[in-house]
Parts: structure tokens; C-alpha cells; sequence
């Protein structure tokens, strides 16, 4: 792993990296089906539905109502998210991935969550799936992603990029993960502003 990232050479994942997706996933399972064991903890694989003994039906309705527009909009971000993307803003446009199919309330939750940072500096690309990540990547020019999913990363490094893991619940299967890992956005700020520790 190189010391230091250049930032335009940077772009994010935003479900599960930017945004606590799986908070909001938790909250409307104990609100709308009583479902108040569950624990980001027992989300051991993406694939909800081999680590959740839940009817599938449920599962989908939970996955889409946390990614509809209302609550969308109501996503916290992870710790630390807004401090370092703000400052990332000062160096470039800030450059976001993600599989959602539709962009448009992922993009007003950025601009909310960034509001010093120019509408134009803020660029979303909505592939619908994980597996187109890959040629958007391309067109940015972008060597390093910071992505949750470790079968993205695993495609991304087949072609030649450098994944990043935001470390989740979901991707710590095994012990031979050959990527690094980051826990925190702290982690992060350290490989990308490296002299800017102190940021205020």
C-alpha cells in the first residue's frame, strides 16, 4: 500500500462507507416487524438472506424501504465521513459509486451532509450493480476505491485497481482478506492528508 493517496486518484462506495445504510436497515426491522434482537453484528454476508432467518419477503420489503427516498434522506453517516470528505473537497471533486439504481436522493443526502462543498464537486454514478462499478472507475481515472463489499473488490483488483475495505460485519469472512482495511475515516484521512492530522 502507498503512504500517501492522491485524492482525485480516490472514490467512495457510499451505502455501508459513507452512510450507516444498515442502521436505518435495523431500525425500520424493529419498527415494522418487531425484529429488536437483530444487531449490525448478525449481518455476517451481503447477502441478507443467507445469514438472516428471515422470510425473503420480509428482507426485500426491508431493503427497499431503507433505500427508498424518505429514508434515504434520513441516513446517518458514519463517524468522521463529513470531516474528511470536506476537506478532500478542497483538493477536487469528491467521486461516489455506488449500485443504487437511482441517484437523485443519494445525491440531495451528499449535498445535505456537505453543504460547504460545491454542488458540482459532489459526482454520483448510479450503476445498478455492483459489477458495472468497474467501467465508471475507468472513466474517472481512478486508481483506489473504498468500497464495503468484498466481491467488488475482488473484481476491481482482477482489473488492475486498488480496493480499499471499509471494514463491516459483512465483509471479515476469513482471514486471508488480501486487501487493505480501513475501520474508521480517521484511517483514511491518515492515507490520504497525511499532513492535515489536525484538521479543523
Amino acid at each position: 500500500m502507498e503512504p500517501f493517496i492522491h485524492p482525485q486518484e480516490l472514490a467512495f462506495d457510499i451505502d455501508g462507507v459513507v452512510a450507516d445504510t444498515m442502521a436505518t436497515f435495523l431500525r425500520l426491522a424493529r419498527e415494522r416487524y418487531g425484529l429488536s434482537h437483530l444487531s449490525k453484528e448478525d449481518l455476517v454476508s451481503f447477502d441478507l438472506q443467507s445469514c438472516l432467518k428471515l422470510d425473503p419477503e420480509i428482507i426485500n420489503d426491508l431493503i427497499c424501504t431503507t433505500l427508498d427516498d424518505a429514508n434515504t434522506l434520513e441516513l446517518k453517516p458514519l463517524d468522521g465521513a463529513a470531516h474528511v470528505l470536506s476537506h478532500l473537497a478542497r483538493r477536487g471533486p469528491l467521486r461516489f459509486v455506488t449500485a443504487r439504481i437511482w441517484p437523485e436522493s443519494i445525491v440531495q443526502w451528499l449535498q445535505n451532509l456537505l453543504p460547504r462543498v460545491p454542488q458540482g464537486f459532489i459526482e454520483v454514478s448510479a450503476t445498478g450493480s455492483p459489477d458495472a462499478k468497474l467501467a465508471i472507475l475507468r472513466q474517472f481515472g481512478v486508481r483506489y476505491f473504498v468500497e464495503d463489499r468484498l466481491e467488488t473488490c475482488e473484481l476491481l483488483a482482477n482489473e488492475g485497481l486498488h480496493p480499499i475495505v471499509f471494514d463491516q460485519p459483512w465483509n471479515r469472512k476469513g482471514n486471508g482478506c488480501p486487501f487493505p482495511r480501513v475501520k474508521s475515516w480517521h484511517e483514511i484521512q491518515r492515507w490520504v492528508l497525511p499532513l492535515e492530522d489536525d484538521m479543523r
